[in-house]
């Protein structure tokens, strides 16, 4: 099977506009594999928390620091992803965490405009060498939440967060001129597909007001140079060991383990 990898071309989208969009960049019985695997795993169902958005509405997820020997911690290691994320780092990547988000039909709450290193930069990184990369398990359309971002907010450096909800919020001042000049982007994608973008990009979604779910896998990345000087997280600066690219579907995984290092809410 021939697996789309990231290239230099890639990389040059990224840089310019902070994020970069890969259609199905895991083929259909990958995602089902995932997906079927994380809709009955219990321990994703007990370790999970929600974070309410300022109506009160309420987003569900499981969050993950190192990496184990289930089907997620294989997609956060395979060679593609890893590789992907190495070019646009521009250097070796370790994995900060990862989690499963399950915005549900009707109940699941917004998100806040942020930046992720608006959350991070308080964890001790010095630097924003770091992104994300979100894989849709389920369908993400503008009914049900999809992702929103202002294309090339990233260069804008860090802005002040404060709170907004149980959430930490961007300051609204600078997101809405940034929309003003930069322009608003509806991230809209289909089961398979990944997101890859900068820890410094302004982002947000709705809520879920939709019939159907929107559930998605986003694994963290930070350059291992760019070590943390505070807090007890090792793998954000532990080297990565890949597997193939095959193994999602050759070894077709597991759930996680009950004695994984779990944020707790």
């Amino acid at each position: 099977m021939s697996y789309k990898k990231l290239t230099l071309k890639d990389k040059e989208t990224f840089d310019r506009d902070g994020y970069l969009l890969i259609p199905s960049f895991l083929e259909k019985e990958e995602v089902d594999i995932l997906y079927g695997i994380a809709k009955e795993d219990p321990i994703i169902n007990k370790k999970s928390y929600d974070r309410g958005d300022k109506e009160g509405l309420r987003t569900k997820l499981t969050l993950w620091y190192s990496l184990d020997d289930s089907i997620y911690s294989t997609l956060a290691r395979c060679d593609r992803m890893v590789s992907g994320v190495e070019i646009l780092l521009n250097g070796e990547a370790a994995h900060f965490h990862s989690k499963l988000m399950q915005k549900e039909p009707k109940v699941g709450g917004a998100w806040e405009w942020h930046q992720d290193y608006g959350y991070w930069y308080r964890d001790g990184f010095l630097f924003p060498d770091m992104l994300s990369v979100l894989t849709a398990l389920t369908s993400a359309t503008k009914e049900n939440g999809c992702l929103q971002v202002i294309k090339g907010s990233h260069k804008m450096g860090r802005v002040e967060h404060g709170f907004s909800g149980e959430q930490v919020g961007a300051d609204m001042e600078r997101v809405e001129e940034a929309k003003e000049r930069l322009g608003l982007v509806y991230v809209e994608m289909n089961p398979g597909d990944t997101l890859f973008f900068h820890s410094n990009l302004l982002h947000r979604s709705n809520s879920n007001r939709s019939e159907s779910s929107r559930w998605s896998l986003i694994s963290a990345y930070n350059k291992i140079s760019n070590k943390p000087f505070k807090g007890t997280n090792t793998s954000s600066y532990t080297p990565l060991e890949r597997v193939p690219n095959d193994y999602i579907l050759k070894k077709k995984g597991k759930g996680m383990s009950g004695e994984a290092d779990f944020k707790q809410k």
